[in-house]
């Protein structure tokens, strides 16, 4: 069973910084690209940030040089350091799994989701 856990969400001022992880079991980890994404209230889920099984990023315009995402495939865990946030980052942020590198900003690629995690950043 594909479980995708999300962690380090919270409460953070403007101009702070969070780290999220995503713990993911049941898959072979290094064969899949992970990727961020968000979801405010009374929005459509949006694309933040992916990397692949060989360690390239993408990012959204709107957190690129803000946000950072690395993985350690020894501990299967995803991690996206959240640099400078802003007052409309606050949402359910959640990691997702994928075999394929194509499509990485679209919803519909990814095989895993995770249940996301609340980042509330105040103004």
């Amino acid at each position: 069973q594909v479980q995708l856990v999300e962690s380090g969400g919270g409460l953070v001022q403007a101009g702070g910084s969070l780290r999220l992880s995503c713990a993911a079991s049941g898959l072979s980890f290094e064969s899949y690209a992970m990727g961020w994404f968000r979801q405010a209230p009374g929005k459509e889920r949006e694309f933040v940030a992916r990397i692949g099984w060989s360690g390239t990023t993408t990012y959204a315009g709107s957190v690129k040089g803000r946000f950072s995402l690395s993985r350690d495939n020894a501990k299967n865990t995803v991690y996206l350091q959240m640099d400078s946030l802003k007052p409309e980052d606050t949402a359910v942020y959640y990691c997702a799994a994928t075999t394929t590198n194509q499509r990485f900003a679209s919803l519909g690629a990814y095989d895993y989701w995770g249940q996301g995690t609340q980042v509330t950043v105040s103004s």
